[in-house]
């Protein structure tokens, strides 16, 4: 049917079906609750395409992430937990959910207007947006509303996002395995072009400080979030004889454990390890890992609320969310 049809079996006229169906006003209860039924009798669907050309929304949000470098099918659960979050919000409203992953880059110019075009979606939610990344000089100039998982690395002041304290949380990781008596504590970073990456760096160096303990150049790496740089990043410092190692992101502790398991260095006797995130390869690491908990899930259903409240009007101007963390002890600090 169509609704013509709907409307002759209302005895009403199409543009009162029209408004029955988009919810607009001027139409009596009387005669609304007639059109739903009949609706709801027929089983008809309108138009998502001509619905969307009437309403000028497509009930629809983009979810962006556009650097998986292929940890996305890996054993890094963080994005699966963060996609679960942001869909589970977005149906409970009725909107779906349209993915880009991939590479994006300067050469890429048809992908960015796709991403760009504010026809396609009613609002878009970053993921981990690097601050090299071409799309940030875009952001500001977009008129669909944005939403940002974790800090954008420019203009966070305009810019609405929801993310944890990586300074404190950085901090906390550092200060726990000062409190166990160790005083060469090493750091293998996250993508310091993700701002996660440098504030959990900045928190590891205030914690050194804040106890007295030098700033040891030699007792950093600049790595990655994926098991690799972990694994290159241990095997690296071990001639630095750290006693213990802040790993930026749980993945990156498993490549740490499986380079001290080769090197014969126990963990936790001989180097304490504490990662970041609390996925699942935190609980099925041997040992299990000493790490900081942020709630992903519940980070992508605070993104997906904050971007449909700017969709439908509830909120005006930037809005920043910061979740918590907490200290989760397990067995690779010698705890647990």
């Amino acid at each position: 049917m169509n609704l013509e049809d709907i409307a002759r079996k209302a005895g009403v006229s199409r543009s009162t079906v029209s408004r029955v169906i988009n919810d607009a006003p001027n139409v009596s209860a009387t005669t609304r609750d007639r059109v739903r039924q009949i609706i709801e009798a027929e089983k008809f669907h309108p138009n998502a395409a001509a619905r969307a050309l009437v309403t000028r929304r497509t009930d629809v949000i983009g979810v962006v992430i556009p650097s998986v470098e292929n940890i996305f099918f890996t054993d890094n659960s963080y994005w699966p937990m963060l996609l679960a979050g942001l869909g589970q919000a977005l149906r409970a409203e009725d909107y779906a959910m349209l993915l880009w992953m991939g590479e994006v880059t300067d050469n890429d110019e048809r992908l960015m207007r796709k991403v760009s075009n504010h026809h396609m979606v009613d609002g878009l939610v970053f993921a981990s947006l690097t601050g090299d990344h071409p799309m940030q000089s875009h952001l500001l100039e977009m008129r669909s509303p944005i939403v940002m998982i974790d800090k954008p690395y420019y203009n966070a002041d305009c810019l609405s996002y929801v993310s944890i304290d990586n300074v404190r949380a950085g901090e906390m990781a550092t200060e726990h395995l000062i409190k166990l008596g160790r005083k060469r504590i090493a750091h293998i970073t996250g993508h310091l072009t993700i701002t996660d990456g440098n504030d959990r760096l900045q928190g590891y160096k205030n914690a050194l400080r804040n106890a007295g303990l030098p700033i040891d150049d030699n007792l950093i790496y600049e790595g990655l979030f994926h098991r690799d740089a972990g694994y290159a990043g241990m095997k690296h410092l071990l001639q630095f004889k750290p006693d213990a190692v802040f790993a930026g992101g749980d993945t990156i502790a498993i490549g740490v454990l499986q380079a001290a398991h080769e090197a014969g260095v126990r963990i936790p006797d001989d180097v304490s390890v504490i990662g970041f995130d609390d996925i699942d390869v935190a609980r099925t690491a041997i040992p299990q890992l000493t790490t900081i908990r942020q709630p992903v899930l519940r980070k992508g259903e605070v993104a997906a609320r904050m971007v449909l409240d700017m969709v439908e009007g509830r909120t005006q101007g930037p809005q920043q969310v910061l979740l918590p963390t907490e200290l989760v002890i397990r067995k690779s600090c010698g705890a647990g």
